[in-house]
Parts: C-alpha cells; structure tokens; sequence
C-alpha cells in the first residue's frame, strides 16, 4: 500500500478487520469498512474514514475505485467487492478461494495446483474482466512481520481490539462464545496463566 491509496476492509469490528484498519492508516491509506451500526464508533474510533452498514446499505453501491479490498468474508462479498475497485485493483482473500500462486508458494503437487486453480477460476476471471487482481492470502505467523509491528503497538499506534478474555481452564467454554457468534468485537483470547 502506497499513502493516498483508498482500502476497503470487510467486517471492520472483527479480529482482522481491526488490526487491518489501523495498520492502513499508519500507512497512509484512505479506509473504507463494512460494520453493523452498533459497531461504527469502534470502527471510527480506530481510523476507519467511511463506514458501510452492512445490514442497511450495499458497499457496492456507495463504494467506487478503491485500490484494494481485504475481503475475510469469502462468497458473494468476495464478488461484490471486484466491483469497487478501479482498474488495476487488487482484492485480497483470506477465506477463498485459493489461488495458483498460493499452491506453488505452497510447494503444491500438479493435481493440487489444478484444483486450487479451478477453485479461484470464476473468481479470477470476474476480477480480469474487471481489470483488476484477485489473490488469495494464507496468514500465517511471521516473526519478521511481527517485528514490524511491535514498535507500532508499543507505541499505541495499533491497539488490539479484545471482545474476552477467558481463563485457560475455561478454553472450552470460550469456543462455545466463538461457536455461538457472540463475540462482538475483535479477539478473544485464552489467558495461559
């Protein structure tokens, strides 16, 4: 991302969406987030510049010529999203589906490699005729990453957003919150301690 570039992130009050925001705007972005209304000051309150109600308002519809879209939501979202970008955008996948360069960065055999590659055709082939990119993302842990941005938490720049914290005797009882979508914003974690 380059300062001045406008970034769409879906689902803005979740555990991604939050961090996602916040590192946008330490690089300059313009953010753009969907939310439910009862989730719009945290948003804000974390950098977001323009808000999306979800339930209420089609992104698709008020959205236009954004560079990029992180999209953790997958399916029709993933669709609607290609629609938003302007010519040489790129739309970010975290739920799917997976891409060519994905299998080959995962040391894929061939069979695996055509089915990953006809997994994201539709998907690619929308964003081509669009003019714009789609790829696929597999987070995973990265200490160099992690170092980039220790600095920028220490100095209260980015701020995890933490829903619950349960204790770990308790790791049971926090999967059934995770399990029953009651989770309202950001993580929740299980304290080993």
């Amino acid at each position: 991302m380059q300062p001045g570039q406008k970034v769409l992130i879906h689902a803005g009050s979740g555990g991604l969406g939050t961090i996602a925001i916040q590192l946008a705007k330490q690089l300059g972005a313009h953010v753009a987030t969907t939310a439910s209304t009862a989730k719009t000051d945290l948003v804000k309150e974390l950098g977001a510049d323009v808000v999306v109600d979800y339930r209420k308002q089609a992104f698709e519809s008020l959205l236009h010529d954004y560079d990029v879209v992180l999209d953790s939501l997958g399916g029709e979202t993933l669709e609607k999203s290609l629609q938003v970008l302007k010519p040489g955008g790129m739309a970010i996948g975290v739920a799917g589906p997976p891409d060519p360069a994905f299998a080959r960065d995962l040391g894929a055999n061939a069979i695996l490699r055509l089915v990953m590659s006809a997994l994201s055709f539709t998907t690619r082939r929308l964003a081509k005729r669009r003019g714009v990119t789609y790829s696929f993302l597999f987070m995973k842990a990265s200490g160099d990453q992690l170092r980039h941005l220790t600095p920028l938490i220490e100095a209260g720049k980015i701020r995890p957003v933490v829903d619950r914290v349960f204790p770990f005797d308790q790791t049971r009882h926090a999967l059934e919150y995770l399990e029953q979508g009651r989770a309202k914003a950001g993580k929740v974690v299980v304290a080993m301690t």
